[in-house]
């Protein structure tokens, strides 16, 4: 009598085929691979209902079982010969190993009927108890063989429709295969496995159904990625190898005697030490990756995992390891190996090594522009096999290798890295960890790779240079800030040297003189000081100024020059707080910049306006004026000039920004051919404690002497 869980097991089984029988019969039967598995389900739903009455009831007995069961066998080798016919039909099987196999196995399953249908009939005890698990063991061994055919010779676009009718198949007659050889071995049936045989029947029907799914509606696809079946191998290798060593140490004890104990901790450390050396050795993970590749996928690479890989890496923006570096461990990454070189063109053409890793490099290092090898990498996109290539050079032209790769011991591969169409760099790849044979997968991912990599050597080349540019853009903007202050110092004391020969022996020029002298050193000290700490910022020296009082001396100043500047209306007293000396060069600037645009006979007038805590200081010309563009886009950016190459365009840029610190803007209205109107707007300074605060004295011009109007 049977166990419960023997009952419950293969309940289970008849259950799950039953459903799964209802489930092809009444919607997919179009085809011979439907039909044959509708009857192989059937046998094995009547073959489980079967052991089921046996534990209930007691009956069928043996002799029935056993033929149902060959019968239920003789169903499931029905489907995969349907599965191999179509196999066949791609012309990927031999007719001969085709008609072999079938012959081999229904003479093996006609046998085994006859024999147990005579036994049944007449009583007739043809074959034994031993004979028939040899019988179903040999049945079982062809049931994997056929499958195995079955997988070898599908090809790999429709290996997805099969491969879960496939497992499942390969499952049952496995599990049996291990049943009837441990019956073999020990003389009877083991209860574990009679038990467990059901429900692993049972759970094996999902497999079926949807392979059936997949053949009519959107397939229900899996797929383990080779990482996952490395891990999954290296499990079970380890897992085996623990068995071995607890094996191992078993008999290790017995026959040691006195020094079982001992040798046998010896064997385990040792045995322990090997297998973590095994795992941690990237020659062994590098030759398993590729027995994996060769055995159990279509393609060497998961090439989701590898463009995965490569955008981390080059998603890293930080220089550590440098982008030169990176694109060698993925290159080489790609051919198991961990070792190459880089080389990239610059300005003169030639190709300078850009980084190296564990790579013994020669002396010489530059690849020349016109060598043999960048010729070869002009006209064709080869990646050149340097073994092929010493074992037959007349396959490549009998191409010269430049010295810097042919003294390099470990190279391997040399590929060309191009930009658009141009060879861009090299790089070079060394020997890897275990030996390929690349084909054509290799060199085509190889390149897809080599030309991304190389677009972003490109962009981060030209990242660099940009950067250099903008540095050396900054030192110029500095500069012509600095020639912009000195060109006003230069004008200052060029006109103190014009008028001393004529003024040298009056006492009042001697006096602004050295004003002059004084004030030009001072303005040239700020500027070399702002120069060593740009960055630095110092509190202005701010103070009360009457801006109508300063208005009529950036008069009288600029009254040497036509045309005239004159003051329009009556300038009320004004009140601001800045920079005495900053805000008058502003200011004079713009009156500069009037009388410029200015004909010697035109007009240019100031006034000044005070609304609601603000006073307007009016600039206005009857000069050639300015298009709206221009004063949109070009009137206040630095080094943007209507004087062509006479001006800088810096002055009416920094006028702007400092009359913002303060507070205040300047606007500008103008028109071509008629002229414009500077408005400079200041915030008025608030009297503290009802004092006004101290004014500075200006200086007033004098046409006597005019070194005493440059202050």
């Amino acid at each position: 009598m049977l166990s419960d869980l023997s009952l419950i097991s293969h309940g289970a089984a008849a259950i799950a085929f039953g459903l799964l029988t209802v489930l092809v019969a009444t919607r997919y039967l179009r085809r011979d691979v439907d039909r044959a598995l509708f009857v192989a389900a059937l046998a094995t739903t009547i073959w489980a209902t079967a052991l089921v009455s046996q534990s209930l009831w007691g009956m069928p007995g043996f002799i029935p079982r056993y033929i149902i069961e060959l019968l239920r066998d003789g169903a499931w080798i029905t489907l995969l010969f349907a599965l191999l016919r179509n196999a066949s039909r791609q012309g990927t099987i031999h007719g001969q190993m085709k008609r072999i196999l079938g012959a081999s196995i229904f003479t093996l399953i006609f046998a085994l009927l006859a024999f147990g249908i005579l036994e049944f009939t007449f009583g007739w005890e043809v074959l034994n108890g031993k004979t028939k698990v040899l019988g179903q063991i040999a049945l079982s061994l062809m049931g994997l063989s056929l499958v195995e055919q079955i997988w070898r010779n599908s090809p790999n676009f429709g290996r997805s429709s099969i491969k879960y009718i496939c497992i499942g198949i390969a499952t049952i007659f496995a599990f049996d295969f291990f049943m009837y050889a441990d019956a073999l071995l020990f003389g009877q049936i083991s209860e574990s496995f009679w038990n467990a045989r059901g429900l692993v029947n049972a759970l094996l029907v999902p497999l079926f159904a949807v392979n059936v799914l997949n053949t009519r509606k959107q397939p229900v696809d899996f797929q383990l990625s080779r990482s996952a079946v490395f891990h999954a191998g290296t499990l079970v290798l380890a897992g085996g190898y623990l068995l071995f060593l607890a094996l191992g140490g078993y008999y290790v004890k017995i026959l040691g005697g006195d020094w079982g104990d001992a040798l046998r901790v010896l064997f385990f450390t040792i045995s322990l030490a090997f297998l973590a050396t095994l795992l941690v050795s990237r020659r062994i993970r590098a030759r398993l990756m590729v027995r994996i590749s060769q055995n159990f996928f279509d393609y060497k690479y998961d090439y989701r995992e590898e463009w995965l890989k490569m955008t981390r890496e080059m998603a890293n923006l930080g220089d550590d390891p440098p982008l030169p570096i990176r694109v060698i461990h993925i290159l080489s990454g790609l051919v198991e190996s961990n070792a190459g070189a880089i080389w990239l063109r610059d300005e003169h053409g030639a190709y300078t090594l850009k980084g190296s890793v564990n790579m013994a490099m020669p002396r010489y290092t530059m690849i020349d522009a016109d060598s043999d090898l960048v010729r070869l990498f002009g006209q064709r996109e080869w990646i050149v096999d340097l073994h092929e290539y010493r074992n037959d050079p007349v396959s490549y032209d009998l191409l010269e290798i430049p010295d810097a790769i042919a003294q390099s011991p470990d190279a391997w591969l040399v590929i060309p890295l191009y930009l658009d169409n141009d060879l861009y760099g090299i790089a070079m790849v060394g020997h890897p960890f275990t030996r390929l044979e690349l084909n054509w997968e290799n060199f085509d991912l190889i390149k897809v790779v080599a030309r991304q990599s190389c677009n972003l050597l490109a962009q981060a080349d030209a990242q660099h240079r940009l950067s250099q540019a903008m540095q050396f853009e900054a030192v110029s903007k500095a500069s012509s800030f600095m020639v912009h202050d000195l060109k006003t110092v230069i004008a200052q004391l060029s006109l103190l040297v014009k008028n001393a020969p004529k003024h040298k022996h009056n006492p009042a020029f001697i006096d602004d003189m050295i004003n002059t002298t004084e004030h030009a050193v001072r303005k040239m000290s700020n500027l070399v000081d702002h120069i060593r700490k740009p960055d630095s910022v110092e509190d202005p020296q701010l103070q009360d100024i009457d801006l109508a009082e300063l208005a009529r001396s950036l008069v009288n100043h600029h009254s040497h020059q036509r045309p005239v500047p004159r003051l329009t209306g009556t300038l009320p007293s004004a009140r601001i707080r800045a920079d005495y000396e900053q805000l008058r060069s502003v200011l004079g600037h713009l009156i500069q910049n009037a009388q410029d645009a200015t004909a010697p006979d035109g007009e240019i007038t100031l006034n000044l306006k005070i609304a609601r805590g603000n006073v307007v200081l009016f600039i206005q010309d009857s000069g050639n004026g300015m298009s709206e563009e221009f004063i949109n886009t070009s009137l206040f950016k630095p080094f943007e000039s209507t004087k062509g190459l006479t001006g800088m365009g810096i002055g009416a840029y920094q006028a702007r920004e400092y009359i913002k610190q303060l507070g205040g803007n300047i606007d500008v209205t103008s028109e071509p051919g008629v002229g414009s109107c500077f408005s400079v707007r200041i915030p008025l300074a608030r009297e503290k404690d009802g004092a006004a605060p101290p004014e500075k004295e200006l200086p007033e011009f004098n046409t006597e002497n005019p070194a005493r109007n440059v202050n």
